[in-house]
């Protein structure tokens, strides 16, 4: 496919992430899609739509009154993409309020589907705002990611065992 392609798909995702319309997000993402980030490291587009249409649902039942997301400078060539995206919500576990600011980088198959996405965005500053004072003096620590990434794990897990 073209850049064209793979920059629509970019935008056909975050569009639909705006919306929470994890089954448009999921649909944008290859069936053995590979998917990155400080919270999640999923393989396959079941694991990948999983997780958002879990994080979609929370979303809508817990924080609706306050989700926002808006993205920028998105850009793809015939392989690769990237764009920034900021999204502002009540994190479902705590109820506290975040506002994350995110790097995102993909690789694209041949026909416009998202192979590989990566998410980067500082950690300590996530884990303050989403869990107060553990993650103020936490943080920055492995011992706190290392949770995160398990609980995480196990949510998603529990999520997909309940899903058809």
């Amino acid at each position: 496919m073209t850049a064209a392609t793979n920059a629509q798909t970019i935008e056909r995702f975050y569009s639909a992430f705006a919306k929470l319309d994890a089954a448009t997000m999921q649909a944008c993402y290859a069936s053995d899609a590979v998917f990155d980030d400080e919270a999640f490291s999923l393989r396959g587009r079941r694991e990948v739509g999983g997780m958002w249409r879990m994080l979609s649902e929370a979303t809508k039942a817990k924080g609706a009154d306050v989700w926002r997301l808006t993205w920028r400078d998105a850009k793809a060539d015939d392989t690769t993409g990237s764009a920034h995206w900021d999204a502002h919500y009540r994190f479902s576990a705590t109820g506290r309020i975040v506002d994350n600011s995110v790097d995102a980088r993909f690789t694209f198959t041949p026909d416009g589907l998202i192979a590989t996405h990566r998410d980067t965005f500082p950690f300590w500053t996530w884990s303050r705002q989403a869990l107060g004072t553990p993650g103020l003096l936490l943080g920055w620590t492995p011992v706190l990611r290392k949770k995160v990434r398990a609980t995480a794990a196990a949510n998603l897990a529990n999520y997909l065992a309940r899903q058809p």
